[in-house]
Parts: structure tokens; sequence; C-alpha cells
């Protein structure tokens, strides 16, 4: 049976999160493993190039060498083993669950908040202090969207909840309570 991309995430990333804690160097890996994730957007082919059954092995090896020259420790080990079981292709989904893991731990959210106009740094921070606050987190971390059909006010989505206060979410509430009576 061939496990999908999504199971073999959960998979590797959970165990590099376990052995991270472990070792008590969640900090560490978790920093090294954004460096990888930047590594990856700049090179999308990265992970299919080292799985690529058309390239001799020491080419293969050549690349992840050099790919791995910048790290020590837990993470080259990790980046061995997904290359040995020829996973490369697969490391987004397992740093996706590994972070996943190490913001629940340090209660950490994320989510968007839609607005439509630009917010100002300021403001974004103030309303990310309210978000972790009110959804019981020690921080979160929000992705601006702008969306000028919602005329004004935000909309957050976070931690599988939204909460919308947006003037077109009013004025529909307005529009349905005038039309019942």
């Amino acid at each position: 049976m061939k496990l999908d991309k999504y199971t073999v995430g959960k998979r590797y990333g959970k165990a590099l999160f376990e052995l991270a804690i472990e070792n008590e160097a969640a900090d560490a890996v978790y920093q090294e493993l954004l460096t990888i994730r930047e590594i990856c957007k700049e090179i999308p082919d990265l992970g299919n190039i080292l799985t690529d059954v058309r390239l001799e092995s020491a080419e293969k090896k050549a690349i992840m060498d050099a790919f791995t020259g910048g790290f020590d420790g837990i993470v080259k080990n990790f980046l061995l083993v997904v290359f040995e079981y020829n996973r490369s292709d697969d490391l987004p989904f397992m740093i996706e669950e590994f972070e996943h893991r190490y913001d629940e731990l340090n209660k950490i959210a994320h989510g968007t908040v839609t607005t439509a106009v630009p917010l100002s740094q300021e403001k974004k921070q103030e309303l990310e202090a309210k978000v972790a606050d009110v959804f019981g987190y020690q921080k979160a971390t929000l992705t601006p969207l702008i969306d000028e059909s919602i005329l004004g006010g935000v909309i957050v989505e976070a931690d599988h909840q939204v909460i919308d206060g947006s003037l077109a979410s009013q004025l529909n509430g307005l529009r349905a309570a005038l039309s019942k009576k």
C-alpha cells in the first residue's frame, strides 16, 4: 500500500517533533525547518529532483550533500533519513506537521484577517493580541487579506473559528431581520 503525501508528512513530522522535544531542541529544529521551507520555496523542484529515478545516485548524493551542508544534528540526520527513504518530495508536508505540533505546544494561532482596506502594522498587531486573548493563545499571527466587498469592519479566521465583524455581514443581518417583519 502506497501512503499519500499527507500521511507520510504526518508520520515524519510527528517523529521529528517527538525527537526534538526529547532532546529539548524544538525551538532550534523549528528555526532550521523554516530555513528548509524557504529553500524549498526558492527551489520548488528540489524534492522531485532528489527522488527522480532518472538521476544517478551519485548526482543525487552530491545535491543532497550541498543541501544538508548548512545543517547538523537532528535536522541533518532527519534530512538524510528522508532522502534515504526517497521521501524528499514530501518535505513540505513534514515541515507543516512539525509546525502544527510546535504551534500547539507554544499556543500560537495562525489565521487570516480580512478587511476592506489595508491594515496598518500597528492595527494588525493590536488585532493579533486581541485574537490571541479571545482564543486563549499566547500569540496569534494573522495574514492580512483585502476584500472590498465586505465594505468595512473585519473578518478574522483562526483556530477553525470565524469572527465576522464586517459591515456587509451586519447589513445582511439587518436586511434579514427587517424582511421578517
